[in-house]
């Protein structure tokens, strides 16, 4: 099987006040892509990634975006380095920039996209107020335990698989409190709640997941030209249709990272480089293959610009 290298797309908690810096030197066009991204989106949005204040960056409306120009700046730097993907994926707000990556839909549409997805869960949170907390090192079945002593409160539901020793927990605050003191008080693991007001990839999230779906149906999705694995089976996607359904899909239902990276894996995947800022995802998947070649694109970029 033919060894091949996969670009991961971080999503939201990737960002910081000042993060364009993490490009090193850019080229026209990179400058171009955050040129183009203030026009579509008609405010400053590179004044607001280079400057803050970092509670405006924070908004779910300005981070999709902000997020989005900075992993295809990541990629394009990439590409003017020698690295090409044969395989791309994306965690939760990451799938846009893979899906630009592999051809799927350009950079304007994905901008587009992004800003109204946040925008919808903004206003999710005024009547569908939640939170998220990561659960490290839990036993699924003593997890699944604590979960049911808690879905009494209210809703309370795994979202993130993200390796074998890390899971999220997403949904309403009374049951997602009452879980962080549990899982603690248990010594089930440890838990870790979210700098985050939105219940992501929860059934509270069907509403936004219906609005959006309404916004995709007009807006033409080509065929990958490098395989995408998408978030809501961690298996293969080649049919364009299929890809909105299941970024529709997304919103409301787990992100499957740790069946994603397997497949990859089973794909032939030795290389893996993530593309963009910081190194999250590789640390996921050094805990699912650490014998794999892991690489930040922040450090192949400055290695390169010193």
């Amino acid at each position: 099987m033919r060894e091949k290298t996969v670009y991961m797309f971080p999503g939201q908690g990737a960002q910081s006040v000042g993060m364009r810096a993490k490009l090193g030197d850019m080229t026209g066009e990179q400058r171009g892509l955050f040129a183009t991204a203030d026009r579509i989106l008609g405010f400053p949005l590179t004044s607001l990634i280079d400057q803050g204040p970092e509670e405006e960056l924070t908004r779910t409306s300005n981070t999709q975006p902000a997020l989005l120009a900075m992993e295809i700046a990541f990629s394009r730097a990439l590409h003017s380095l020698g690295y090409r993907a044969d395989i791309v994926m994306g965690h939760s707000l990451g799938e846009y920039a893979a899906l630009v990556d592999a051809g799927v839909i350009d950079f304007e549409e994905a901008l587009r996209l992004v800003r109204h997805r946040g925008e919808l869960m903004e206003k999710a949170v005024v009547t569908t107020p939640g939170k998220m907390a990561a659960v490290i090192g839990a036993e699924r079945a003593r997890l699944e335990d604590i979960l049911q002593m808690c879905s009494g409160d209210g809703i309370i539901e795994i979202t993130n698989f993200n390796s074998p020793v890390q899971v999220v927990l997403s949904g309403e605050v009374a049951p997602i409190d009452k879980a962080i003191a549990l899982i603690h008080q248990e010594r089930v693991g440890k838990a870790l709640e979210l700098r985050v007001s939105t219940p992501f990839h929860s059934s509270l999230m069907k509403p936004v997941a219906d609005a959006f779906q309404r916004y995709l149906a007009d807006i033409d999705f080509k065929k990958p030209q490098v395989e995408f694995i998408d978030n809501v089976t961690g298996l293969h996607e080649k049919d364009p249709e299929r890809i909105k359904e299941k970024l529709v899909l997304q919103l409301s239902h787990p992100v499957q990272w740790e069946k994603s990276v397997n497949t990859a894996l089973q794909s032939g995947a030795t290389t893996w480089i993530e593309c963009g800022p910081g190194t999250i995802l590789v640390g996921l998947v050094k805990r699912i293959d650490p014998e794999k070649t892991l690489l930040s694109g922040e450090k192949l970029i400055h290695g390169a610009t010193k």
